[in-house]
């Protein structure tokens, strides 16, 4: 094992600790990669030499230093490459390493569902499915030119690797980027599409008020869906022109919901990100005719106003009133 993928479980609101969390992964290695909201990929192939133990033992002390210093439990997930310990991390528990054997990582794999690689979105698992290719062995076993005319040449190609254990990627060093998130957390697994798209829109307006009081814009959105068995779905998606406008951003944001295409997903919890942030006075803003555009802008200045002196919750979408 050489890689390491943490996931904190960070209390709501939480995200600001994830520095910090970082900082004591790099006691250990400098090749720590950020995985906002609360992941974190870190190579020890290094440290385990330096160490003098393997990666599921140093997780051992990563998870107690995390607990004991800042209070927060993780899960982990050790493998021979970033992919391999992505996917150990679904079967991770607090406690309780999951590593990917490295002598039989094809078992390993060969009964997992198609959307346990990571990468593999909802569509193509669906396209493989519809096939029978509803397992990783099974994919591994099929003919790579057949892959290839289901999901695309260099899709198909990736795909059989990964489905036989080659894992290509790398950790790549990076810090928490520039963003700002707001979390949605349900009381119970939330199976009512319209309660995530409530919590959506509810999230979306807090970034575009907490920006528009920084003066600033956003040049793309992530969205984070966790499940009730602590999986998590992870978009992102570049926004036409960087904008601070919650309108904007509440349509970007329902956009990637609803490309998820969740059906009865028990939902435990949504964060929304925004990223590329960049002062407001140097976006560009498209110009248009359409009068009910500047109308909603004006109407948007206003209600800041209002929030700004009588509180964030003195103004809000009417379907957020009930």
């Amino acid at each position: 094992m050489t890689v390491l993928c943490v996931r904190f479980q960070l209390p709501p609101a939480g995200e600001a600790a994830l520095p910090g969390l970082l900082g004591l992964l790099e006691e250990f290695t400098p090749v720590v990669e950020a995985l906002p909201p609360d992941g974190v990929l870190a190579d020890l192939r290094g440290a385990e030499r330096y160490f003098g133990r393997s990666a599921v033992e140093l997780a051992s002390v990563i998870r107690v230093r995390a607990l004991a210093l800042h209070g927060v439990d993780c899960v982990i997930g050790a493998g021979p490459g970033p992919m391999l310990a992505r996917v150990a991390l679904r079967d991770a528990r607090p406690g309780v390493t999951c590593a990917v054997p490295e002598d039989a990582v094809a078992e390993f794999l060969a009964n997992r569902p198609v959307a346990a690689l990571p990468g593999v979105g909802t569509a193509t698992s669906r396209t493989l499915c519809e096939y029978g290719l509803d397992t990783l062995g099974r994919v591994a076993a099929a003919p790579l030119s057949t892959l290839q005319r289901l999901i695309g040449a260099r899709a198909g190609r990736e795909l059989h690797e990964k489905a036989n254990g080659v894992d290509r990627g790398r950790v790549v060093p990076n810090g928490v980027s520039r963003s700002l998130a707001t979390e949605r957390p349900f009381p119970l697994d939330e199976l009512d599409p319209d309660r995530h798209r409530r919590a959506l829109l509810s999230a979306a307006g807090e970034l575009g008020a907490r920006l528009r009081a920084l003066d600033k814009v956003c040049g793309a959105l992530t969205l984070t869906v966790r499940y009730a068995d602590r999986t998590a779905t992870t978009r992102t998606r570049t926004l036409r022109e960087p904008t601070a406008h919650s309108a904007a951003l509440t349509r970007t944001t329902y956009a990637m919901y609803e490309a998820l295409g969740l059906q009865r997903a028990r939902v435990r919890a949504l964060v929304l990100r925004a990223e590329s942030l960049a002062p407001a006075e140097q976006a560009s803003h498209q110009l248009t005719f359409d009068p009910v555009d500047e109308k909603v802008r004006r109407v948007e200045e206003a209600a800041d106003r209002v929030r700004a002196k009588f509180g964030p919750g003195a103004v809000i979408p009417g379907a957020l009133a009930a």
